[in-house]
């Protein structure tokens, strides 16, 4: 079950808390791509408020939102880069994506088969992709305050097994939002301690959002037949069976 549009505006960029975890996510998904000078960058779900810093740099972003979901124009003031899309049939072409983002796409899509195989057909080769769900065992996803209680949240063993299952090769992983998903002053005012601090403590277990860089693979070209290796090479007549010898005086 998808969110609505209007309710993760809301969240993201009218109250603290969510502000607070924008930037908490944000930071994070720089850490893993620094830059996108001249890349195609696509975000997935409600992942417009991730790709703000390669709006200068990249050769191309699009902001995909899901039919259910609804769509808003982004970024304010700007061209207008987003699009409502079909779930699991995205208007971009084949191996046109180098940088692909999921935030609120995968835990709640009503069809996460069909969509990571749509994540696979768009990315390039050697393409990268991060996707960012709720953590099974985190506070934010047993909370429904904020868009992470919704859906189905995720361990870590169970994101990359579906990953690899749909032909991704699982890179490196992060988690994020160490707070609670309180909107107390103490909380905001000390989340960015939190954040440092969690990340020391365990790499996935107490974030509040799992967060999984991940690599298409290409399997190699085959080439009909099978290659058989011999030890020795075989004989001229090797295999086949010599004639029985005639008994001693029998005639021709």
């Amino acid at each position: 079950m998808h969110l609505d549009v209007r309710d993760l505006k809301t969240f993201y960029y009218r109250s603290a808390l969510g502000r607070a975890a924008q930037k908490a996510i944000r930071d994070q998904v720089v850490e893993f791509w620094p830059e996108a000078k001249g890349q195609t960058v696509v975000g997935y779900g409600f992942a417009v408020p991730l790709l703000r810093p390669y709006l200068g740099d990249a050769r191309r972003i699009v902001g995909l939102m899901p039919g259910p979901q609804g769509v808003m124009p982004w970024p304010a003031g700007q061209k207008n880069v987003s699009v409502l899309s079909e779930e699991v049939n995205w208007p971009l072409d084949t191996g046109s994506v180098d940088k692909l983002v999921l935030l609120h796409g995968l835990e709640t899509s009503e069809h996460p088969t069909a969509l990571l195989e749509e994540c696979f057909r768009v990315l390039g080769p050697g393409g990268k992709a991060l996707f960012i769900v709720p953590n099974r065992a985190g506070l934010w996803s047993r909370s429904d305050r904020t868009p992470f209680g919704f859906g189905r949240p995720y361990s870590l063993m169970q994101l990359e097994s579906q990953l690899k299952m749909h032909h991704f090769l699982p890179e490196r992983h992060r988690a994020a939002l160490f707070a609670p998903p309180s909107s107390k002053r103490f909380w905001l005012r000390t989340a960015p301690v939190w954040e440092k601090t969690g990340r020391k403590i365990s790499s996935y277990l107490a974030g509040g959002v799992l967060i999984v860089e991940a690599t298409k693979q290409i399997q190699a070209p085959t080439r009909p037949g099978l290659p058989v290796a011999f030890k020795r090479p075989l004989g001229v007549f090797e295999g086949i069976r010599k004639p029985a010898g005639r008994p001693v005086g029998e005639g021709i």
